[in-house]
């Protein structure tokens, strides 16, 4: 059986095509090539690096089954020698990375890996399907974690991801990027993500009465309840609860929050959070969902809503806004000499580069240089060894310490980005010896 999420057939056919012909020119010397954005999408100010981990696991275990090479050997379009080469296939060159949690911006690669020009070639077209979506949805979580300080927030967008392994690599990158969890199950074995969930308007609706579903649900999970109360009448939900509230003390419920999924979120907020003081459940929080994003929540906060936590769905898990980065994944280097594309609108900075970080004096990100690997610069260098022939330097980082890393970058953004309305660019200067290596490539190319 195909595993679909690691088969190397997960990928666009013209990388086997340019395989084929790569291996008949004997073109096998080392390419080096880059991931990277060259724009960010409209009102973003900033990316989350995110999906390191899925990506350096899809190149470590690179091969070709049986099912794999029956299908190379009798579709009728690759040779022999092709399938032969396939069958042996093992990724032995290097990858350098910048961590994932780490802020960047437009031409700053955030991938690059070095290897014979097959290997390089064919990882592709999976690379970038992972590290733009877990890129992607990051990016989109850390704008909630910045319009929603402090507040719980949850992922709540997996039924309407697209598809499974979405679903799962959102839960992934909205926790990386400072969610508390997911409503995904699988998030929790895979992952060690923390899962929230409450209960569906059905399971009101099948109870002949609102208090009898509520209290149903209450005894099957006594320990941490949260209740949904705008079925109905947003309002009366309320007052249900506080009536309820004694016989549920009685039973050693512990009544945590109750949830709001419709309606003006803050007028019913404020309206409830009335009702709940009077009845004596100053302690129990409001949760709300529905159709939630930054921009939402922030004119929610801004409109003094009292609600303590989020449940954010299909906006984040589709980043709706934006729902793609204009990202590509691209040749560098090959055989020794510096590589540069130089179509209209998508040319590229040439050679193997390296990122290197400016700070103020209260630690705030203050501008990046993008140069070529070897000419230092004033500043952290990003840009990180993670495998070398093949094989990971380090155990994969726990996704903790991923989570830190994030809320640390998120600290040190300038308080203009950390808005969510336009800004100014963050300052990224291109280094004169990056210009310079363009130049000569162009000349070479002019030449040829």
């Amino acid at each position: 059986m195909i595993d679909l999420r690691s088969s190397p057939l997960l990928t666009d056919l013209y990388q086997l095509t340019m395989l084929q012909a790569y291996l008949e020119a004997n073109m096998q010397e080392q390419a080096v090539f880059e991931f990277f954005v060259r724009r960010l999408p409209p009102r973003r100010g900033f990316l989350l690096a995110a999906g390191l981990e899925q990506a350096l696991g899809f190149i470590e275990n690179l091969r070709f089954g049986e099912e794999e090479l029956d299908w190379v050997r009798d579709c009728g379009r690759f040779s022999r020698e092709l399938a032969d080469y396939l069958a042996q296939l093992r990724f032995t060159g290097d990858v350098h990375a910048m961590p994932e949690g780490t802020a960047f911006f437009a031409d700053e690669p955030i991938l690059r890996v070095t290897a014979p020009m097959p290997q390089a070639q064919l990882l592709e077209s999976r690379l970038i399907n992972i590290l733009h979506f877990e890129t992607l949805i990051a990016s989109k979580a850390a704008r909630c974690v910045l319009a929603a300080p402090g507040k719980l927030l949850v992922d709540f967008g997996m039924r309407r991801a697209h598809g499974a392994e979405a679903g799962l690599f959102a839960a992934r990158a909205s926790y990386l990027a400072g969610f508390a969890g997911s409503s995904n199950v699988l998030a929790a074995p895979l992952y060690g993500i923390p899962v929230f969930g409450t209960v569906a308007h059905s399971f009101i609706q099948a109870h002949e009465t609102e208090e009898a579903a509520f209290e149903s649900f209450s005894k099957a999970h006594p320990g941490n309840v949260t209740l949904l109360i705008d079925t109905y009448d947003t309002e009366a939900g309320a007052h249900k609860v506080v009536r309820l509230a004694p016989r549920l003390k009685e039973l050693g419920v512990t009544l945590r929050a109750v949830r709001l999924d419709s309606g003006d979120l803050a007028e019913h907020a404020r309206t409830v959070r009335e009702i709940l003081d009077a009845g004596g459940l100053k302690d129990v929080q409001i949760f709300s969902s529905g159709n939630l994003d930054e921009y939402t929540m922030r004119d929610l906060l801004a409109r003094g809503a009292p609600i303590d936590g989020f449940g954010v769905g299909t906006h984040m898990d589709v980043s709706a806004d934006a729902p793609y980065l204009d990202c590509a994944y691209k040749l560098e280097e090959y055989a020794g000499r510096a590589r540069r594309k130089r179509s209209e609108g998508k040319a590229t900075w040439p050679g193997r580069k390296q990122v290197y970080r400016r700070y103020d004096t209260v630690g705030v990100m203050a501008g990046d240089v993008l140069t070529i690997e070897g000419d230092k610069q004033e500043g952290e260098a990003l840009i990180q060894p993670a495998m070398r022939a093949g094989r990971r330097l380090a155990a994969p980082e726990p996704l903790e310490a991923i989570r830190a890393r994030a809320t640390a970058e998120l600290a040190r953004l300038p308080a203009h980005l950390r808005d969510l309305s336009e800004a100014p660019p963050y300052p990224v200067t291109i280094a004169p010896a990056l210009r310079e290596l363009a130049q000569a490539v162009d000349r070479d190319t002019m030449q040829n």
